[in-house]
């Protein structure tokens, strides 16, 4: 579907009118749940997701059957100030990865039963450097969210989007920055194994992008300046999302900082949206807890692609299959006590 804004405002008043769940399915399944032939809270957090999926997806007894998972690439300007330990050149080379099958995520995707779609966005033209300016223009940050926008398959009922761009773990620390305080050296990692020099350099990156754009705008404002065409792709198709009452599994750092300028630019925005994994890039806790969101799993991930929210897929469909599929006390003849 055409998305339904052509600038910045346009898209701001498309996050002010998103929906909302479905607030009678959410107590239906939470009805249902406490009939279950199991103790009260015996399936911890799954009780809970499976209730907020169902809330999202309008009934009580929901099912997990089309997951979508989408990876955005992009190249960065910023990439030339050497943050990363790989050349801008890998970012085309692993997209051909992803369409041959080879990459990790299309494992995970194959696993978990999910489709797998790549965008590559304009990677012959990286984004300007964002330490002299905007990286940027309105136009091509638009243009990065209408991919994302149009990218969602209207029949999936839970998303996955992840991403591929070298040195663009540089943008995530600075947007989170940017949007949450601190200094450059509290968000920033070493993204693909900078050493300590390389980290040295990647964090002064970070401080004078802050120096130049913090402060400036609001969370899509700040992607505009700080950002990058697949983190944009990655907001647009969450949001894209929202609107479509499709439920989202959150990524690591760098989808999670995506995801902030949303939030950062109508205040629940995310609401639809759960934290696939902890990462183990540092500064990925501490996006989840100014988010409010508690990761599924933590198994010190750090390669992104979507690879950390792909894995939380069968923990969704577990949930989903347990309040759908168990038989309530009075179905089974079993007493309640």
């Amino acid at each position: 579907m055409t998305a339904e804004f052509n600038d910045m405002a346009g898209f701001r008043a498309l996050l002010e009118r998103q929906p909302d769940t479905d607030s009678g399915a959410r107590d239906a399944a939470a009805e249902r749940n406490g009939q279950l032939t199991k103790p009260p809270g015996a399936l911890g957090r799954l009780e809970d997701l499976a209730i907020w999926y169902a809330g999202w997806r309008g009934t009580a007894t929901p099912s997990v059957t089309a997951p979508q998972v989408i990876v955005f690439a992009g190249n960065h300007g910023v990439a030339a100030r050497g943050v990363s330990a790989f050349p801008p050149e890998v970012t085309a080379q692993m997209v051909a990865n992803f369409e041959h099958g080879g990459a990790a995520i299309n494992q995970l995707a194959a696993a978990a039963g999910a489709k797998l779609d790549v965008h590559a966005l304009s990677l012959e033209d990286p984004t300007d450097d964002f330490t002299t300016g905007p990286a940027m223009s309105e136009a091509a940050l638009c243009t990065a969210l209408r991919t994302g926008w149009e990218a969602v398959d209207e029949t999936a009922d839970v998303l996955i989007v992840g991403e591929m761009g070298i040195g663009n773990t540089t943008p995530a620390a600075a947007l989170a920055a940017a949007l949450l305080g601190g200094e450059a050296d509290e968000w920033t990692g070493r993204g693909t194994g900078v050493d300590d020099a390389g980290l040295a350099g990647k964090t002064r990156v970070v401080a004078e992008g802050l120096r130049l754009h913090a402060g400036r705008g609001d969370g899509v404002e700040t992607l505009r300046r700080l950002g990058g065409r697949e983190l944009a792709a990655m907001a647009g198709a969450i949001a894209r999302a929202r609107s479509l009452r499709i439920p989202v599994i959150l990524d690591g750092f760098i989808c999670c900082s995506a995801a902030l300028t949303l939030e950062k630019t109508c205040s629940g925005a995310l609401d639809h949206c759960v934290a696939g994994h902890l990462s183990a890039e540092g500064a990925h806790g501490k996006v989840l807890a100014a988010l409010g969101k508690e990761p599924l799993l933590s198994l010190g991930l750090r390669l992104g692609e979507a690879s950390g929210g792909a894995l939380a897929i069968p923990v969704l469909k577990a949930a989903v299959a347990c309040l759908s599929g168990m038989a309530t006390f009075a179905e089974a003849g079993v007493s309640d006590g």
